[in-house]
Order: structure tokens, then sequence, then C-alpha cells
């Protein structure tokens, strides 16, 4: 077996090893967070932002795909629709549920966020061996398909427990 080859930075950064891919992508949120400050967003609007771009969602729904919590969601939200990002609305036929959607700023301000995100990326991408984005459609499906199958066994959980 090959020893393992260390990177070493000239930060000042600890030796890290190419295997830790958590590592390594927690370094490149903190610069895609970096990249979104520059348009005046947090990281977590950017994502909110992101997911709403999609289309259409309920605030519950948003949530789930955010992975947080509906009272930290609720925060975020309140701030992009102040400053006239996201759009409240009730969803028809349950006035109780309420969807959100991104106004024309909101989606503005995301392709911006979108431009400064990729060109971060790219000038730290050539600094060295030429990686492409194009790995990362591997990683959005099986996070999709993740998603999904978490929602499945949480509506398998709930409807069991429901009839317990």
């Amino acid at each position: 077996m090959p020893p393992r080859k260390l990177v070493r930075y000239p930060n000042d950064v600890a030796v890290e090893l190419p295997d830790h891919p958590g590592r390594v992508i927690a370094r490149l949120a903190r610069q895609v967070e970096l990249a979104v400050t520059t348009v005046d967003l947090s990281l977590s609007q950017y994502r909110a932002l992101s997911l709403l771009g999609e289309g259409k969602e309920a605030a519950s729904a948003l949530a789930d795909k955010l992975a947080v919590s509906r009272p930290s969601v609720t925060g975020v939200i309140d701030g992009l629709v102040a400053r006239g990002l996201v759009e409240r609305h009730h969803v028809d036929g349950d006035r109780r549920r309420v969807g959100l959607d991104l106004t024309g700023d909101g989606r503005r301000l995301l392709a911006a966020a979108d431009e400064e995100v990729e060109r971060r990326l790219r000038d730290i991408a050539a600094y060295g061996p030429q990686p492409g984005f194009e790995g990362l459609g591997p990683w959005k499906e099986a996070l999709d398909a993740y998603r999904t199958a978490r929602r499945a066994r949480a509506a398998r959980t709930g409807a069991a427990g429901a009839a317990a």
C-alpha cells in the first residue's frame, strides 16, 4: 500500500489528509459563505433562496429540505420577506399552510449569488488540478434520493405511530 500523500497549506492550516472529505467540504462551504456575503446574503439565506428558486414551497417542507427546525427557517424567511426577496401566501384549500415564493428581486439576487459562488470556486480551482463541477451531479442525485428516502421513512414511522 503506498504511503498517504499529505496536503500542506501555506496559510498555517493544519495538515489535512485528502481522504477526509468532510473536512474539504467544510472548507468549501466556508468559501461559498464568503462568496454570498459579497451580495449581502448569509449561507442560510442562500440555501433557502436556492431551494425556493426551484419552485414554490410550503414553509414546513422548506424546513425539511434545509434539515432545520421550523422556527429556524421562520427566522431566515422573515429576514428575506423583510428585504422583499421572498413572499408568503396562503396555500389554496388550506389557509393554515403558508407557501413561499421568490420575488423578482429574490430571483435576481439568487442569480447574482450563484455567479459569485461559481466565480470564487473557479478562482480556487485554478490553483490546483482542474476539478470539474460536473462531478457534483452524482452528489446532487444522491442528496435528493437521500431526502426522499428520509421522508418516506418518516411517513411510515408516522403512520405506524398513529396506528399504534
